[in-house]
């Protein structure tokens, strides 16, 4: 990065003690207007404030300044730069850029500047830069007690060149800075506490940064005490990554931040990290205060001091008993804020101090305070004293009655007699301070003041008269100078007339201000002292020149004038130098270059000339006369010496020719050859002759003959001393170009003319990209791959003469000739038979090369399709089974089947295509009758469907039912029941129940009907019976009645028992007998699985653990 041009000398510029306005000045037309000052990133704006004190702003940053009349303030910026007036929306900004920026108006304003622009340093509005009365100044707007509310000041971040563009390496170093993570809290106390942070860490976005890593960095810390997103203030700044913070609050909660910093680079300061100080006892309290006093009495208050995070619990006041001996004595202690003390003296002092206690401790004591009882009135207090003098304004002081108790009341009475009024003495303060500022007064005027004070017990007697004097003002602004006389080329004399308004002090002396320049900024003194008029002398011709002129008095120092504009004649430039050649002679030209003279005479050149003339006869002539500082001579003639002088011309005229300059011109090349001459032998050779150039007196060694299809893109072709060349291998029916040049050891000449020729026509070219065409790619529906062949190729150069037809050579047969297409279908064809192909094409001059010979076969016939069978049905499902094979073969078999169904609007849809012999059709209706076909594909294609197969689906079985439910009536009669089902698409379902006695192999029928419940009262006493029941469906089909069983439910064990008689004749006795369900035979098979299982895996553990480690 570019370093900071230094920063102008403030101490010259503000040399005088000039306040600035504190309000905005109207001018006498009434109108006024802001201008915005706009401030760089990473730049100042320094002003100088009313009390003398300077102000630098840093930027980003628009500072606003009150102008009375709309003009621009003038500005002082550094060498290379100056003020660029922006206007945006009827507001007017000031920019500072670099000089002879690239600017372009408009409400968008962009200014381009260098990669790397060197930063621009504090730019200073002087305050003596103004103009005459009335008076106009351009007040910074620093504060809102500056102006009124209306113009507060409004730093708001602002862009000032349009897409700034930042180097690479400080976008690396920016992410880098901001990868810093926020700091770490540690040994928190109620005062103190310890962070610490580690460096930016290169590894940014999951990539390593290839940014060089600084070894040190600049840390700033920040810390906010008013919430995460309030104000942060600045605590630490260096190189540590630890630092302890001191003097903070206890029982509070703070957020801290830190910012990395490297070579003026910054980045975005880390996230805050939070911590909370402990508590700790309250603060020392401010001492107590008079309420009230009386001669016998004292009434102190005292406020609460920060109790630091735990509720104050009481206050205690302590007094020295009005002894003076230093020791204190309890006099209250308690909550109250207030306490009176009575039964004293009058006059009497008494010293105090004041603590406060909370859960943590007692807090130290207040500092002592002297308060005394009331007394007699004060004595005469001592007079005024003048600390500071102004214009319209007398600050006094003065001090206490001697013998009066610090502590006790005393008002003041400052009276003032203005020398001429003749109203004698009036009163124009009355308060307890001890200095007041009088104001509104006139300039350069005598006052007197005395001070009278004054108590409860009554006023003390008047203090001397004393008598000040106001200040005189500064001076008014003095007339815009005149020129007196003649302007001459180096000097011009200046005079000017005396302000209007002398501030109230004759004029010590004046001070003459020049700058260069129409616009210049650069203020130099040239006079200082009492007359008025100045001879500028030593000055530059043609030069603009402001001068200004400001006078001083006892009141200080006037505004500057308005500036006056002068330029000085201009006189013709001086002589310039010899021109100079540039690089190195050539044989017909040669080019010159030239500086300005040493002396432009004061007006800018304009204008050149320069004269040759042959070096053996003195005839000169122009070559040239233009603005430019160098020329090229040609229409030479090689190897002769010419003489050549220059002269310079500005609004004045032209100035004295230079010395004259000898150059010689180097030998020529040869000249430019005639066109060559071309003649086509046959097709692919031609005959290039051509003529010796003139050699500009050196001879042609060789010639270089370019050749080529495009006239913009030729190659060298043949390099030596002949006069012709043979051309071979060319295309026939094509275009050529060629041209041809002469060198010689000097160098080549020109290129010939560029000369065209047409090779004759030609059989056609080898026919290229011979293949066959996809069977995908063929929409043709005749085509068979079985008998076809469809072959395609690129369409050849037809070398002049267009192709007519195409002859296909695929074997012993005759070849086909055929039409001017790329593509074609070889038809009547062997099935599963090999072909060598190739074609050649034909047009009116005969047929051309054969192309490479390709390989195509053609592919056997499709197969027959299957007999297609059922070999197992359900309700729901059908499996079909077709040819011979195993139920599950290869993808890669040669054969494929397609088996299709006919759907509801009598369309055959696909179900299967694949290799498998096999097919399981599901999801269909019961006694519903479906139609198939089947076809079978090989690399052939595709065969013929198989005849249509009509298979039909079976009516389902009811469902199982739910175990039944067995009820005991009494010892011999018991009631089975059981769910019921729906008829089954209108069929109705009647129930069959088996019982089985004991041990008995068998299950016999013992009901069949609708019912769902049935009564048994055959029960022998201490018996097991075993109940199932299953659902039957009596179908009523054309062909007869047909009764389809569905299966048994769960077997019901149920044992017979006598009931007892005592016991209660309540569902109890039912409960007794409740019966047990047997394990069915597939739950029996479930347990047996998981038990197996589960030893299965216990000893594969075993297994495990103890044999194989």
């Amino acid at each position: 990065m570019a370093e900071h041009p230094p920063l102008l000398d403030t101490a010259q510029i503000l040399s005088s003690d000039i306040s600035l306005l504190s309000a905005p000045i109207v001018s006498a037309d009434g109108t006024q207007q802001v201008i915005l000052v706009q401030v760089n990133p990473g730049e100042a704006f320094t002003i100088r404030r009313e009390d003398g004190q300077f102000q630098c702003i840093t930027g980003p940053a628009q500072v606003p300044m009150m102008s009375p009349n709309g003009s621009v303030p003038p500005i002082y910026v550094p060498p290379g730069y100056a003020p660029q007036v922006i206007e945006d929306n009827g507001v007017r900004r000031v920019v500072v850029v670099p000089q002879a920026p690239e600017f372009h108006p408009g409400s968008h304003t962009v200014i381009h500047r260098s990669p790397h622009p060197p930063p621009l340093p504090g730019f200073i509005p002087v305050p003596t830069m103004m103009p005459p009365p009335p008076r106009h100044m351009y007040s910074p707007v620093t504060g809102a007690g500056d102006m009124s509310t209306q113009y507060l000041p409004q730093y708001q971040s602002s862009q000032v060149y349009g897409d700034v563009e930042k180097d690479e390496e400080t976008k690396a170093f920016e992410a880098l800075l901001s990868s810093i993570v926020k700091p770490v809290a540690s040994d928190i106390q109620s005062r103190t506490v310890v962070l610490t942070w580690s460096p930016p860490s290169s590894f940014i976005n999951g990539e390593t940064d290839e940014t060089t890593v600084p070894e040190l960095y600049s840390y700033e810390i920040l810390v906010s005490s008013t919430g995460k997103d309030g104000k942060y203030r600045s605590v630490y700044v260096g190189e540590e990554t630890s630092v302890t913070l001191n003097d903070l609050k206890p029982a509070t909660d703070y957020h801290a931040k830190v910012q990395a910093e490297y070579n003026s680079v910054k980045g975005t300061p880390s996230e805050a990290e939070s911590f909370t100080t402990l508590s700790c006892e309250p603060d020392i309290p401010n001492p107590p205060r008079i309420a009230n006093r009386t001669k016998n009495s004292l009434t102190l208050q005292w406020k609460t001091p920060s109790d630091n995070g735990s509720k104050i619990q009481s206050f205690l006041l302590e007094w020295d008993e009005g002894k003076g001996n230093g020791e204190f004595c309890q006099c209250y202690m308690g909550l109250q804020k207030q306490f009176k003390i009575t039964k004293l003296s009058p006059a009497m002092g008494c010293k105090f101090r004041l603590s406060a206690k909370n859960e943590y401790g007692t807090s130290g004591f207040s500092e002592e305070v002297l308060y005394y009882t009331s007394g007699c009135a004060p004595s005469m207090p001592a007079s005024p004293v003048l600390t500071k003098a102004g214009v319209t304004w007398l600050s006094l002081q003065w001090s206490k009655p001697s013998g009066t108790p610090s502590d006790e009341g005393i008002s003041y009475i400052l009276e003032m007699e203005e020398e001429t009024s003749g109203y004698g003495f009036k009163p124009k303060y009355d308060g307890e301070d001890l200095a007041y500022t009088v104001k509104n007064l006139r300039r350069s005027t005598k006052y007197k003041f005395k001070v009278i004070a004054y108590n409860s017990e009554g006023k003390s007697n008047p203090s001397e008269v004393v008598e000040f004097t106001t200040c005189p003002d500064k001076p008014g602004v003095p007339v815009k100078p005149s020129v007196k006389g003649k302007i001459h080329s180096h000097s011009f004399k200046i005079t000017w007339d005396p302000p209007k308004d002398n501030g109230g002090a004759a004029i010590n002396k004046y001070v003459v201000e020049m700058a260069e320049g129409s616009n210049g900024n650069k203020w130099d003194m040239i006079y200082s002292g009492a007359t008025r008029e100045h001879l500028c002398d030593r000055l530059n011709p043609g030069c603009f020149y402001r001068l200004r002129v400001y006078c001083i008095s006892d009141g200080g120092q006037s505004a500057v004038s308005e500036s006056l504009l002068v330029q000085t004649p201009a006189v013709p430039p001086g002589p310039c130098l010899p021109p100079r050649l540039q690089g190195r002679p050539k044989a017909k030209e040669i080019q010159l270059r030239w500086g300005p003279p040493l002396v432009d005479g004061g007006s800018p050149i304009f204008c050149y000339g320069v004269e040759m003339s042959p070096v053996e006869k003195d005839e000169p002539r122009e070559v040239y006369q233009g603005s430019e500082v160098e020329c090229t001579v040609s229409n030479l003639l090689p190897g002769k010496t010419y003489s050549f002088r220059l002269h310079a011309a500005n609004k004045m005229g032209f100035g004295p020719f230079s010395e004259k300059c000898d150059i010689t011109t180097a030998p020529g090349p040869p000249d430019q050859c005639k066109p060559p001459q071309v003649t086509c032998r046959s097709a692919t050779c031609a005959q290039v002759n051509w003529e010796v150039p003139l050699s500009n007196g050196t001879d042609v060694t060789e010639y270089r003959l370019e050749w080529g299809g495009v006239e913009g893109s030729m190659q060298m072709c043949y390099c030596g001393p002949g006069l012709s060349y043979e051309l071979k291998g060319l295309s026939p029916a094509t275009t050529y170009y060629c041209r041809v040049q002469a060198l010689s050891i000097v160098g080549a000449g020109p290129f010939s003319e560029v000369v065209a020729c047409v090779t004759p026509p030609s059989v056609p070219a080898i026919v290229t990209c011979l293949q066959e065409i996809s069977d995908d790619d063929i929409e043709n529906p005749y085509y068979s791959p079985s008998t076809c062949l469809a072959i395609s190729w690129e369409k050849p150069c037809d070398h002049g003469s267009e192709i007519l037809a195409y002859s296909i050579d695929f074997g012993d047969k005759q070849p086909l000739t055929v039409g001017k297409v790329t593509s074609y279908i070889i038809d009547n064809l062997q099935p599963d038979t090999t072909y060598r192909i190739r074609i050649q094409a034909l047009n009116s001059l005969g047929a051309g090369p054969f192309s490479h010979m390709i390989k195509l076969k053609t592919k056997p016939l499709p197969p027959d399709p299957p007999r297609l069978e059922c070999v197992a049905f359900s309700h729901q499902n059908l499996k079909l089974k077709w040819g011979e094979g195993t139920p599950k073969t290869l993808s890669t078999d040669s054969i494929q089947y397609h088996l299709q169904m006919e759907d509801k609007n009598g369309r055959f849809i696909s179900l299967y295509r694949g290799p498998c012999h096999t097919y399981k059709v599901q999801r269909l209706n019961e006694s519903t009758s479906y139609k198939f076909c089947i076809q079978a594909c090989n690399e052939a294609g595709e065969g013929p469907l198989s005849q249509e197969y009509i298979f039909t689906t079976p009516k389902s079985v009811p469902a199982a039912l739910k175990a039944p439910k067995i009820e005991k009536i009494n010892d011999h009669t018991c009631e089975i029941t059981w769910e019921c089902l729906q008829p089954m698409k209108g069929d109705p379902v009647i129930y069959s129940l088996q019982v089985m006695l004991g041990k008995d192999s068998e299950f016999k029928q013992i009901y069949k009907g609708p019912d769902s419940s049935f009564r048994y009262s055959s029960l022998q006493l201490n018996c097991e019976y075993r109940f199932r029941v299953c659902a039957i469906r009596q179908c009523q089909d054309p062909v007869g009645h047909q009764d389809l069983v569905g299966p048994y439910s769960t077997t019901v064990l149920f044992i017979s028992q006598r009931t007892d008689p005592p016991a209660s004749t309540n569902r109890d006795t039912v409960e007794s007998t409740r019966t047990r369900r047997a394990l069915s035979d597939e739950q029996c098979a479930a347990v047996i699985l998981v038990l197996f299982a589960f030893f299965s895996i216990l000893i594969a553990f075993i297994i495990q653990y103890f044999v194989i480690k």
